[in-house]
């Protein structure tokens, strides 16, 4: 296969995006410009409502179990269930640019296929029959591109000619969830590179958070959480390598899950710098209620994907360690990091981390002080890891079609590829990946000596960012994110309040530690922020995804 060349990016862009906008339904095109950002900040709860009828609010705002149970009864279809979630869908993208592909009428045909063997069977195809999900634009979806963002990838395979979009073979996790009874049908923004906090391309633009269109949705699966934040999805997918997952579902108000590597498929997927393994993206599921996160992994876990993925590990759900966790009578001890001693948080996120602790506190449970070894090396052992090619595969991405790289990439990565790293110096990296992860498990081992339970603590609650969502251009630090990834931990992303300019007044009196400690800090205002969702993340140890998910259950029932 030869690699793509582009002689006009703008208008190869152009004509994409263009091509994404005839795929939506005339009747479902907006009229006229939205209001400012200004003066509608949230277009996401009552503001979309407008252009639906009550019978698609039903829909699209009932959760995934709710959903499932009434197809499965007959009371709803699964071709009106998914025609209500591709209406809504249009209208989110056209609200937040959240949509990288649009293929609404084969999932139409796939929900009718659905409703017509449901009819004469009486059975349903799987666990997940009829419930619309969405996509992150790195799983590959037949007939259809994936374009990651990258203007020289539209028309080809990952940037390559020679492979026609409709011989791609599916993600390994796509084909799962066709098995299970899921209907696709679209798939959502990432910021080209996949290696930021915000999501920006030179495809579909910027894409801002619906709840308040003056910050930033998130990054990298920053269309997946707009899109399900306008509830224009009842389920989505993300990736993460270093937050990508819980940074979006923190600022949009949703829940996400962030397991470790090897419990989800990640085979066939696209992605940036393939072949690194130091530091595995994993994938997860993002949504409007953990119940549907657990519904989700107890769904694809069941179709036994250790068989198909070599990175699986052969683990099935165990309902006991939720239930565990859920239930537990006796109390548990958690750790509480306020501050990671790189960058102070916001006064919302402060008030939400507090608010946790004190409703664990108040059922009975203990909480301490999380001391751990140094975030900041952590943090530094992810960045040497992500440098290790230098930039070279997503400078040679960029050169497919001579588009600019934007700002939040150029930051990390410069404008041209730098020098690779040695096998020697890649050796070193793990060495000091392997050494951080011992020192950070013999750490948690030790807090049995404090928590007056005998035990470790069973979980760490943590901020995702220093702020409830970023401002444009202004993400900074994601050490909160990252350092879970080096240790591949377990996490889940709970929303907790939202920000409030007469509690989370701006702290005049602050004195900056450092330098970025004056960035984050300065970045903060009460006016801005009012009324933004903020999430706080659960942090657990490697594969306790069913521990976390029933923590943040019991959590989230209570606070």
């Amino acid at each position: 296969m030869s690699s793509k060349r582009i002689t006009n990016w703008q208008s190869e862009a152009a004509q994409k995006r263009q091509s994404l906008h005839d795929l939506i339904p005339s009747e479902w095109i907006l009229r006229g410009d939205l209001p400012p950002a200004n003066v509608q900040k949230d277009v996401a709860d009552g503001f979309v409502h407008q252009y639906l009828s009550d019978t698609e609010v039903k829909y699209t705002e009932a959760e995934a179990s709710t959903i499932l149970r009434l197809i499965r009864l007959g009371r709803w279809t699964a071709r009106d269930v998914v025609g209500a979630f591709c209406h809504r869908a249009a209208l989110a993208h056209q609200m937040t640019n959240c949509l990288h592909e649009i293929f609404f009428e084969a999932a139409l045909d796939d929900a009718q296929r659905l409703d017509d063997h449901l009819a004469r069977t009486g059975t349903p195809v799987g666990p997940l029959h009829g419930l619309p999900v969405s996509l992150k634009d790195q799983l590959h979806v037949k007939g259809v591109e994936t374009t990651m963002g990258y203007v020289g990838w539209i028309g080809t395979f990952e940037g390559k000619r020679g492979t026609g979009k409709e011989k791609v073979r599916e993600s390994e996790l796509v084909r799962e969830l066709r098995e299970l009874g899921a209907v696709l049908y679209c798939k959502t923004s990432v910021p080209h590179t996949l290696i930021s906090g915000e999501t920006i391309n030179n495809i579909i633009g910027y894409v801002p958070n619906p709840k308040n269109r003056l910050l930033s949705a998130g990054g990298s699966s920053g269309g997946e959480g707009a899109l399900l934040a306008l509830r224009g999805s009842p389920l989505g997918f993300g990736t993460d390598i270093g937050g990508s997952i819980r940074i979006p579902a923190a600022f949009n108000g949703l829940y996400g899950l962030k397991p470790s590597s090897g419990r989800i498929p990640y085979e066939g997927m696209a992605n940036s710098m393939d072949g690194q393994n130091s530091i595995l993206s994993v994938i997860g599921p993002m949504a409007t209620s953990v119940e549907t996160l657990k519904l989700c992994v107890e769904a694809v876990l069941g179709a036994q994907p250790w068989l198909h993925d070599p990175l699986v590990v052969e683990l099935p759900w165990r309902e006991s360690i939720f239930q565990q966790a859920f239930n537990c009578v006796n109390p548990m001890a958690f750790g509480l990091l306020l501050n990671d001693g790189q960058a102070s948080v916001h006064p919302p996120v402060s008030r939400a981390l507090n608010r946790v602790a004190d409703t664990l506190t108040r059922l009975g449970h203990k909480v301490i002080d999380w001391k751990p070894p140094s975030h900041k090396r952590g943090v530094d052992i992810a960045h040497d890891v992500w440098a290790f090619d230098g930039g070279h595969d997503l400078h040679a991405a960029f050169s497919l079609s001579g588009e600019p790289i934007s700002d939040q990439i150029a930051q990390n990565y410069g404008n041209e590829p730098r020098a690779e790293k040695t096998a020697s110096q890649i050796a070193a990296a793990n060495v000091a990946k392997r050494a951080y992860q011992k020192e950070y498990m013999d750490y948690w081992n030790s807090t049995s000596q404090v928590t007056g339970t005998g035990e470790p603590v069973v979980a760490v609650i943590t901020p995702v960012a220093p702020f409830a969502a970023a401002r444009p251009g202004r993400y900074n630090y994601y050490g909160y994110t990252t350092v879970t990834n080096v240790l591949d931990y377990s996490a889940v992303v709970i929303p907790v309040t939202t920000c409030d300019r007469v509690l989370d007044s701006f702290e005049t009196e602050y004195v900056p530690f450092s330098a970025l400690d004056e960035e984050v800090w300065k970045s903060y205002d009460p006016e801005v922020y009012h009324g933004t969702p903020v999430g706080v993340q659960l942090v657990g140890r490697r594969l306790e995804e069913e521990k976390v998910l029933g923590l943040a259950t019991m959590i989230s029932r209570e606070i």
